[in-house]
């Protein structure tokens, strides 16, 4: 039996009212406290150093019936262009893959944020139902990006 998956893409920008280094040097400082800023997306990460550049986080679910869902994520880091590629590699959106890059803007800087997520076993969708999707999940990832904004703006300026 095959599964059919679909790639849905989007795409957003969100402000940052600091510098595009503090940016970028916040944005990628991956750490077992992250899920914290999270707001309980995460209960759990595991940050493993690879390389240079090259960072596994390991995110533990736990949804309110117990069930446990673990996603690896894999990080390449390319800080001469304040920007990162991240790469689902287990879990529901195996092979999905995020870039961000930090720019400059005269109030401080922009994260521009790219989706190609897969979802698995969704089989074909109408071009009206892909686009219904990306527009909830571009909707859900921004609101994550507009807390993390918050959190990042008050840990740099004080």
């Amino acid at each position: 039996m095959v599964i059919m998956s679909v790639t849905v893409c989007y795409r957003f920008s969100q402000h940052f009212s600091v510098l595009p280094n503090q940016a970028y040097l916040w944005c990628t400082d991956f750490s077992p406290q992250d899920p914290q800023l999270l707001g309980g997306i995460i209960t759990e990460r595991q940050v493993v150093s690879l390389s240079e550049g090259l960072i596994l986080l390991k995110d533990i679910l736990r949804a309110d019936n117990s069930v446990v869902v673990e996603k690896q994520k894999l990080v390449h880091l390319y800080p001469s262009k304040l920007s990162w590629v991240l790469t689902h590699i287990t879990g529901s959106t195996k092979y999905s893959q995020f870039r961000y890059e930090i720019l400059p803007d005269p109030s401080g800087c922009h994260l521009n944020y790219e989706a190609l997520q897969v979802e698995h076993e969704k089989g074909s969708l109408t071009s009206e139902e892909k686009l219904q999707l990306a527009k909830m999940l571009c909707k859900k990832d921004s609101e994550m990006w507009q807390l993390l904004a918050v959190a990042m703006e008050q840990e740099l300026n004080k």
